[in-house]
């Protein structure tokens, strides 16, 4: 019997559904009147949660947000890229360190593998009118080595 299960569990873990090949699901991060920002992780082996506290179309200067992760990489320097899409054509792309070595702007910096990032608190953004339409965002927070800590496909509806 001990062999049955033995060969159950490997076959469970080496299966196609085993190696993460289905997505994630697709969750809300906000969403008020004209505005909905849909988000789900491009990270095969995890998702993570991550939510706006308020989701109007005329963007504030300090937003506040709630993001959390388990880490599976040590986060000594810690870097965030966006790219923002629409209709198929690059609007914007920019780079942001989050944690350096000699500059840490969060407590979560210097966190160690397995340990939780949590964090809730406004993030700083120049305040702007979203314009109607569909964008796509890819975002993805990466570690000094290129290890993937999260990345996600973003969709911000607007109308």
């Amino acid at each position: 019997m001990q062999v049955l299960m033995a060969a159950f569990l490997v076959w469970t873990l080496l299966s196609p559904q085993g190696r993460g090949t289905e997505a994630w699901p697709t969750h809300t991060a906000c969403r008020d009147g004209s505005l909905q920002v849909l988000y789900q992780s491009c990270d095969a082996l995890q998702d993570f949660g991550f939510s706006v506290d308020q989701c109007p179309k005329q963007l504030k200067p300090n937003l506040n947000i709630r993001f959390g992760i388990i880490l599976r990489e040590d986060v000594e320097e810690l870097f965030l890229d966006v790219a923002l899409f629409s209709k198929g054509l690059s609007i914007l792309n920019f780079s942001y360190p989050i944690c350096e070595a000699d500059l840490p702007k969060f407590s979560f910096c210097g966190r160690r593998k397995g340990e939780q990032i949590y964090y809730a608190g406004p993030i700083n953004n120049p305040g702007f009118e979203i314009p109607e339409g569909e964008y796509q965002v890819l975002l993805e927070l990466y570690t000094q080595g290129r290890s993937t800590v999260a990345c996600a496909n973003a969709t911000i509806l607007c109308s």
